[in-house]
Protein backbone atom coordinates (compact mmCIF):
# COMPACT_ATOMS: atom_id res chain seq x y z
CA UNK A 1 0.00 0.00 0.00
CA UNK A 2 1.27 3.18 -0.70
CA UNK A 3 1.06 6.50 0.29
CA UNK A 4 -1.65 7.81 -2.57
CA UNK A 5 -4.00 4.50 -1.46
CA UNK A 6 -5.15 5.98 1.54
CA UNK A 7 -4.60 9.65 1.14
CA UNK A 8 -7.59 11.51 -0.34
CA UNK A 9 -6.64 15.58 -0.44
CA UNK A 10 -9.89 16.64 -0.60
CA UNK A 11 -10.49 15.25 2.82
CA UNK A 12 -10.47 17.87 5.52
CA UNK A 13 -8.43 16.86 9.56
CA UNK A 14 -7.95 19.23 12.18
CA UNK A 15 -4.11 19.02 12.59
CA UNK A 16 -2.21 19.93 16.37
CA UNK A 17 -1.21 23.71 14.59
CA UNK A 18 -4.51 25.11 16.16
CA UNK A 19 -3.92 23.69 19.64
CA UNK A 20 0.06 24.87 19.51
CA UNK A 21 -1.90 28.66 19.39
CA UNK A 22 -3.28 28.63 22.55
CA UNK A 23 -1.17 29.73 25.75
CA UNK A 24 -1.04 28.96 29.25
CA UNK A 25 -1.80 32.17 31.48
CA UNK A 26 -1.52 30.29 34.74
CA UNK A 27 -1.46 27.12 36.88
CA UNK A 28 -2.55 25.26 39.59
CA UNK A 29 -1.53 22.40 41.08
CA UNK A 30 -3.99 20.51 43.92
CA UNK A 31 -3.00 16.93 45.25
CA UNK A 32 -3.86 15.26 42.31
CA UNK A 33 -5.00 17.65 39.22
CA UNK A 34 -3.03 20.17 37.08
CA UNK A 35 -5.23 23.58 36.46
CA UNK A 36 -4.23 25.36 33.53
CA UNK A 37 -5.69 28.67 32.57
CA UNK A 38 -5.20 29.32 28.63
CA UNK A 39 -5.17 32.55 27.06
CA UNK A 40 -8.44 31.87 25.37
CA UNK A 41 -10.40 31.59 28.46
CA UNK A 42 -10.63 28.52 28.70
CA UNK A 43 -9.06 26.26 31.88
CA UNK A 44 -8.02 22.47 31.25
CA UNK A 45 -7.92 20.24 34.41
CA UNK A 46 -5.79 17.12 33.96
CA UNK A 47 -5.80 14.52 36.79
CA UNK A 48 -2.12 13.78 36.83
CA UNK A 49 -2.42 10.93 39.34
CA UNK A 50 -4.13 9.13 36.57
CA UNK A 51 -2.62 9.58 33.57
CA UNK A 52 -0.03 7.27 32.74
CA UNK A 53 2.47 9.39 30.62
CA UNK A 54 2.78 12.28 33.50
CA UNK A 55 3.84 9.84 36.25
CA UNK A 56 6.74 11.92 37.10
CA UNK A 57 4.67 14.38 38.04
CA UNK A 58 2.48 11.78 40.33
CA UNK A 59 5.84 10.66 41.93
CA UNK A 60 7.13 13.90 43.10
CA UNK A 61 6.74 15.81 46.61
CA UNK A 62 3.95 18.15 47.25
CA UNK A 63 6.67 20.52 47.23
CA UNK A 64 8.47 19.75 43.79
CA UNK A 65 4.92 20.02 42.40
CA UNK A 66 4.44 23.55 43.65
CA UNK A 67 7.72 24.48 42.29
CA UNK A 68 6.81 25.46 38.77
CA UNK A 69 7.14 28.56 35.95
CA UNK A 70 5.64 29.36 33.08
CA UNK A 71 7.93 29.11 30.43
CA UNK A 72 8.45 32.07 27.98
CA UNK A 73 5.53 32.89 25.75
CA UNK A 74 3.09 30.41 28.07
CA UNK A 75 3.75 27.25 25.52
CA UNK A 76 4.61 25.00 28.44
CA UNK A 77 4.81 24.56 32.49
CA UNK A 78 7.95 24.05 33.89
CA UNK A 79 9.19 21.76 37.26
CA UNK A 80 13.05 23.05 38.01
CA UNK A 81 13.24 20.35 41.03
CA UNK A 82 11.98 17.86 38.64
CA UNK A 83 13.58 18.71 35.08
CA UNK A 84 10.74 18.32 33.46
CA UNK A 85 7.77 20.27 32.12
CA UNK A 86 4.83 20.07 29.94
CA UNK A 87 3.81 21.63 26.60
CA UNK A 88 -0.09 22.90 26.01
CA UNK A 89 -0.74 21.69 23.20
CA UNK A 90 -0.29 18.31 24.37
CA UNK A 91 -2.67 18.80 27.56
CA UNK A 92 -4.60 19.53 24.34
CA UNK A 93 -4.59 16.72 22.04
CA UNK A 94 -4.07 14.20 25.83
CA UNK A 95 -0.54 13.33 23.89
CA UNK A 96 2.06 11.86 25.45
CA UNK A 97 5.35 13.79 25.69
CA UNK A 98 7.88 11.51 24.01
Amino acid sequence: MTHADYFDPKMSTLTAKTTEQVRAKSARITASTLHVRLDDGREISVPFTEVSWLKWLANATPKQRANWSLEPGGFAIYWPDLDDGIEVCHLLDSQPIE
